[in-house]
């Protein structure tokens, strides 16, 4: 178990030390449930009444929260940012050892970094690059010809077809597929003709990808993830999409094909945006909201119906049918005035 004193931890997230700072702390916890050598938080207001009777070893709070609390404290001006930073010392998963497992099948034209780690019942096929302290998790596919960078995390049971590039610092979290085909088809006589899609797909760096998340390859052209991107589970991007800078979508969002995201976007879950339109930077769509058209203004955006009993919900959902001839009663009456 890792332990660390306050001065280690402040120096580590950039805060200011309040009370003991050779005090041992061992772990992380809630305001609620922390322990003596536990390092609790407070960045959200509505908890800030659990600060007084708090059991924590010490807590993460802003100059204006110190005011009468008489425990230990790193003092930042952003808490959550800190809780973050301190997260990273308590980390508790596996650390996997370089080298390639003797179950793993790789291509003898694959070049893997010596001090990469490739897990049980991994595929790597011809030419594929894997890069300084990669790890690739056990019965993951890599596809010919992709390229992953430096320090990544592919978890187990991922797969990555042919012709995938991923930068450096990426994270790809279980059951994920990136560069299957898009959903391409041409409609002929009472039949689809397949569209076989012939580009890639390029993640940039310092980008994490949820589980069960699907990227599907370029029809013409690659599907692209730029830097800093952060995509939840059960997320799916369509062919062509490009999704800017340190864009944030969350569970259950999707992107129609050839649809640009801008950068420092925030789509809150089960958000959707049909094929071929642009979305502007900085635009938050809050949860469940559909885009029809393209967004050149930076802002908050929704869509649907108000939560409410079912009961009231199937009569308003009847009005809703009605507005159109409303609106034109409307039209006719202003005119006679």
């Amino acid at each position: 178990m890792p332990s660390y004193t306050l001065h280690d931890i402040a120096k580590h997230i950039g805060a200011n030390v309040h009370g003991e700072g050779a005090a041992e702390i061992v772990g992380l916890n809630t305001l609620q449930d922390a322990g003596s050598k536990e390092l609790s938080f407070l960045a959200n207001p509505s908890y800030r009444n659990f600060l007084i009777d708090t059991k924590a070893g010490a807590v993460i709070v802003t100059a204006d929260d110190l005011e009468g609390y008489q425990g230990n404290a790193l003092v930042m001006d952003n808490p959550y940012l800190g809780y973050a930073l301190a997260s990273s010392l308590f980390d508790c998963a596996p650390v996997s050892k370089p080298g390639v497992h003797p179950s793993a099948v790789v291509a003898d034209t694959a070049s893997i970094a010596k001090t990469a780690s490739i897990g049980p019942n991994v595929v790597v096929n011809d030419n594929v690059v894997v890069g300084e302290h990669s790890i690739i998790g056990a019965g993951v596919f890599v596809g010919d010809n992709s390229i992953l960078g430096e320090h990544c995390r592919i978890l187990a049971n991922v797969s990555i077809y042919h012709g995938v590039s991923i930068g450096n610092h990426v994270t790809v979290h279980s059951n994920t597929t990136i560069g299957a085909d898009g959903f391409g088809f041409a409609h002929h006589e009472g039949h689809w003709k397949k569209i076989y899609q012939l580009g890639g797909v390029v993640i940039g760096d310092r980008v994490e990808i949820g589980a069960c998340t699907t990227i599907d390859r370029g029809a013409l052209g690659d599907t692209v993830i730029e830097d800093g991107v952060i995509l939840d589970n059960h997320v799916q991007i369509a062919h062509n999409v490009r999704v800017g800078e340190n864009t944030a979508m969350a569970g259950c969002s999707g992107i129609s094909g050839s649809t640009v995201v801008g950068k420092n976007c925030i789509f809150g879950g089960q958000s959707g945006v049909v094929g071929h339109v642009t979305i502007c930077d900085g635009v938050q769509l809050t949860g469940g909201t559909i885009v029809t058209k393209s967004l050149d203004k930076p802002g908050s955006y929704s869509s649907g119906t108000a939560f409410s009993t079912s009961r009231e919900w199937r009569k308003n959902a009847v009005r809703f049918n009605q507005l159109d001839d409303l609106a034109q009663r409307i039209k006719q009456l202003e005119k006679k005035l």
